[in-house]
């Protein structure tokens, strides 16, 4: 996979990166030293801690053991490679205690609603990932983020409806898709072109073709604010401003 971007780039830093891709996570993988791998359910990462539902009880004890979480981030729509990044956080993690599970799971579903936090006590427990180090591999490489970066960022703006957004726009307004691609290099015109990702900074397409996926980023001309931006940044951008 190749990445191509437009000539003013404005992006995501890595550590937003990092949070966006925790929220929309389906699934992951906890790997903890000596024990067999863990399925996790759902991520809530909050500053330099990730809260983790998992099939419970856990087992880890209350002091910590080091630990390394894997969780990939995909597109919302079918596509040949759907992985757009993948992030690995490492650190210590520790069990919550019972008593607290409901109380955090609550004030979790407060910022990050999912309806997998109804399980907690029932079949699924939480555990606190202490996170010391963090790195995002994307189309254009890897990069290390140290924990105090994650704590100063936020996930995006449109990070819950993104997957919503981008399979509207797949589905049913081609004719703004077909005027988007307008805007691409010429050479990234010639094959099927699908939506990938949409942040506050711009929107990101798939380009496949038989013998490859490219992707091309086309960056509004200022960053959204909210909800009512977005329409408006899009049909700046499909018009060529």
């Amino acid at each position: 996979m190749s990445g191509a971007q437009s000539s003013a780039v404005s992006v995501p830093c890595d550590a937003e990166r990092i949070q966006s891709a925790c929220r929309r996570a389906q699934e992951g993988t906890l790997s903890v030293d000596g024990r067999a791998p863990t399925a996790v359910a759902m991520v809530h990462l909050f500053e330099t801690e990730a809260f983790l539902l998992v099939p419970g009880p856990a087992g880890v004890g209350g002091d910590g053991v080091p630990a390394m979480l894997e969780l990939a981030d995909c597109a919302p729509i079918s596509l040949r490679e759907r992985v757009r990044s993948l992030v690995w956080l490492s650190g210590r993690v520790h069990g919550v205690p019972a008593q607290f599970e409901r109380e955090l799971a609550v004030e979790i579903a407060g910022d990050h609603p999912d309806a997998r936090l109804l399980d907690v006590g029932h079949g699924h427990c939480l555990l606190r990932l202490a996170v010391d180090d963090a790195v995002i591999a994307t189309a254009t490489g890897a990069s290390a983020v140290p924990a105090s970066a994650l704590s100063s960022a936020e996930p995006d703006l449109f990070w819950e409806y993104e997957g919503q957004w981008l399979a509207h726009l797949d589905a049913d307004h081609p004719d703004l898709v077909t005027r988007l691609a307008d805007q691409f290099p010429e050479h990234l015109r010639r094959g099927r072109v699908r939506p990938l990702g949409l942040d506050r900074f711009g929107i990101t397409f798939r380009v496949e073709t038989p013998s490859s996926d490219d992707d091309v980023r086309l960056s509004f001309e200022r960053p959204c604010t909210g909800i009512g931006d977005l329409s408006a940044a899009l049909h700046r951008l499909a018009a060529g401003h």
